[in-house]
């Protein structure tokens, strides 16, 4: 897909194959509480709980397990206390890494991300030492209905968004932040849910690295998402095809 860059397909895979089920259960019930704080308790009135609820119920959590999460969150003194915390830094070969998380400890989480910068000879900056490399954009993709091209493209203009690039495997569109879950929800609508959809670090400019570079890359991202806190991760990085295959495979 022409809006997906090979790192982010390598990574979708890698997440999906090697994900804990309790980790990944874990990050979502943060993203409820966290929703829920901010906004209303209630996913009707409030998007990005609605968002959230909608995440954890595709990666089959229990609607009671759900509910329970909401319920904590929205009685004062009960639950976690995350606050939402953004890392930014280099890997090898001047790749632009940004991590965001929810945590209740910062220094504990801190402590992970540089360690896993340090441990791939890379080093954790400044908040804004990269940011500048990327931009924030709600992204959201449909697999399947090439066939829908058209139809795609007229219901992402009439709902607002950006941009839509669409091929054989599917269509990405784009949107601003503030458009994210209007544009979501009016697609969702009219062509069922989408195989992904967040509002991230896109980069401006990626960097093309060959096979053996891009392991050590990976295997940074990797370790960064090991950690519980950390919810997302962007690189700023691209390999061809064929490399993308056999990094894939």
């Amino acid at each position: 897909m022409a809006g997906h860059s090979h790192a982010k397909n390598i990574m979708h895979r890698k997440a999906a194959q090697g994900a804990k089920k309790a980790q990944a259960f874990g990050k979502l019930i943060r993203e409820i509480t966290v929703s829920a704080k901010q906004g209303l308790p209630d996913p009707a009135m409030n998007p990005r709980l609605r968002a959230a609820v909608k995440a954890a119920l595709v990666a089959n959590m229990t609607r009671d397990t759900i509910d329970r999460a909401i319920k904590r969150a929205a009685m004062a003194g009960q639950g976690e206390d995350y606050v939402e915390v953004r890392y930014e830094g280099y890997g090898p070969y001047g790749v632009a890494v940004i991590v965001e998380a929810l945590t209740d400890n910062r220094n504990r989480t801190a402590g992970e991300v540089r360690s896993a910068f340090a441990k791939a000879g890379g080093a954790l900056g400044e908040t804004n030492s990269v940011s500048f490399q990327f931009e924030r954009k709600g992204v959201i993709a449909f697999s399947g209905q090439a066939d829908k091209a058209d139809a795609m493209l007229e219901a992402a203009i009439e709902a607002g968004a950006l941009d839509v690039e669409s091929d054989d495997e599917g269509h990405e569109v784009t949107c601003s932040p503030e458009d994210f879950f209007a544009v979501k929800e009016a697609l969702e609508a009219a062509f069922g849910n989408a195989e992904s959809a967040k509002v991230e670090w896109v980069p401006n400019l990626r960097i093309d690295l060959d096979e053996d570079k891009a392991r050590e890359i990976i295997k940074l991202l990797e370790r960064l998402d090991e950690s519980d806190d950390v919810q997302n991760v962007y690189a700023n990085f691209e390999v061809s095809e064929a490399v993308s295959a056999r990094l894939s495979a």
